[in-house]
């Protein structure tokens, strides 16, 4: 088992500066990656260090660039996935086993995309919240668990470029240099601190919900779009995030360098006024301003029942309203959430960790006189809650709540 280092009696951490092992080529073909294989199958029990780089800030795919993967028997590869077809015998190596990662959700579905899947994982970042640790990137949990520092300067560089720079590929080869090792030191406190169920439900549920929820209306998260005052406005700011969309769906570029949701706000404010300040709205640099007009203003223009509404469908309704509209459903949450908030903080864990904040509202909001923990239980499993959560929470609901309408 990897020693903790006592954070009173450690040094200064310790740069990672460098692989162990040099830097080894990327991977663009099948004969290197069979290699890597036949290592790794050595000791087909070891999991396998996995990380993905993307370049969302650039593309407007989020399909993964490089893939880093590494077992101590195997060392490190690093795998450019768009140069070839990743061999079936690397697939089946690789979704046979378990995988460490960092913040797993946000690389699992791009491994998904290339038919990577593993077996069981488990995910440094997660492990570490459910430890109640205060930070929770890379860095910091490298830095707490090993005593190493290791160095973020390239986290959001553009990996789509090729060839990629020796630098970038050092940094991307130390993200799965020592992960394997942090595992086990996090491993080993979550079992002391009698968490180690819970990791596994939380893995579990990771890797069966590995993609967010799709937003029913997307366009509603443009930046700034509270200043739009009226149906035309937001009408207006939809049909230009839709234009945007198309053009950057085609030509693989992020949103916001096709044009920017401050500018499609500020554009869409003034589309009902004029074409000279539409047009004058748009930023400077923008060619080709005209298409834009005319989306906003069919936009605009559309029929009335064509028109979204200026607040976007939610169930529950808002929570900031609540205490305005229906005040006793107000007073009943504020107790139920200073309780799980007190619960959680005696479990040394984050409150949205031991129960969603959502997931919570929605229970306050359904259940105007709750029955005992028993069916509490059944009701925060029914919407999504995992058993030990439910577990923990259940029985501070039956002590707190309430009788309070839920619904105006």
């Amino acid at each position: 088992m990897v020693e903790t280092p006592s954070p009173a009696d450690s040094p200064d951490p310790t740069p990672l500066s460098a692989p162990r092992d040099g830097l080894v080529p990327v991977i663009d073909r099948i004969q290197p990656l069979l290699v890597w294989c036949e290592a790794a199958a050595a000791d087909p029990d070891e999991p396998v260090a996995v990380d993905a780089e993307r370049a969302s800030s650039y593309r407007y795919s989020a399909k993964a660039y490089l893939v880093q993967i590494r077992t101590e028997a195997a060392g490190t590869a690093l795998i450019d996935p768009l140069a070839f077809t990743l061999p079936s015998t690397f697939l089946t190596l690789m979704n046979e086993r378990e995988w460490v990662l960092h913040a797993a959700t946000q690389d699992l579905p791009s491994l998904g995309e290339i038919g990577l899947r593993p077996r069981s994982l488990f995910d440094t970042e997660l492990a570490a919240r459910l430890l109640g640790m205060p930070r929770v990137g890379l860095g910091a949990v490298v830095e707490d668990t090993l005593g190493l520092r290791l160095a973020k300067e390239h986290s959001a560089a553009d990996w789509s470029t090729r060839p990629l720079p020796e630098p970038w590929l050092v940094y991307a080869a130390l993200d799965v240099e020592v992960l394997v090792e942090v595992r086990d030191v996090l491993a080993a406190r979550l079992e002391a601190a009698g968490k180690t169920g819970w990791a596994r439900e939380e893995f579990a549920h990771e890797l069966a919900h590995p993609l967010p929820a799709t937003r029913a209306e997307p366009w509603r998260r443009l930046h700034g779009i509270g200043a739009l005052r009226s149906s035309q406005q937001l009408a207006a700011a939809r049909a230009m995030w839709e234009r945007r969309d198309e053009l950057a769906r085609a030509q693989d570029l992020s949103p916001h360098r096709v044009i920017k949701d401050r500018a499609i706000v500020d554009a869409a404010k003034v589309a009902t006024v004029s074409h000279t300040a539409f047009l004058a709205a748009l930023p400077k640099s923008l060619r080709g301003k005209e298409p834009w007009w005319q989306a906003a203003r069919s936009g605009a223009m559309a029929p009335e029942a064509h028109l979204p509404p200026r607040a976007e469908p939610s169930y529950p309704p808002p929570h900031k309203l609540w205490s305005k509209k229906w005040p006793l459903v107000w007073e009943r949450y504020q107790v139920i959430r200073g309780a799980v908030t007190e619960r959680a903080e005696q479990l040394d864990l984050p409150s949205e960790n031991l129960i969603t904040p959502s997931l919570l509202r929605q229970w306050v909001w359904e259940h105007e006189t709750p029955g005992g923990a028993e069916e509490i239980h059944a009701q925060l499993t029914g919407l999504g809650a995992r058993d030990w959560q439910a577990g923990i929470v259940a029985p501070v609901l039956a002590g707190t709540a309430t009788r309070s309408p839920a619904a105006g």
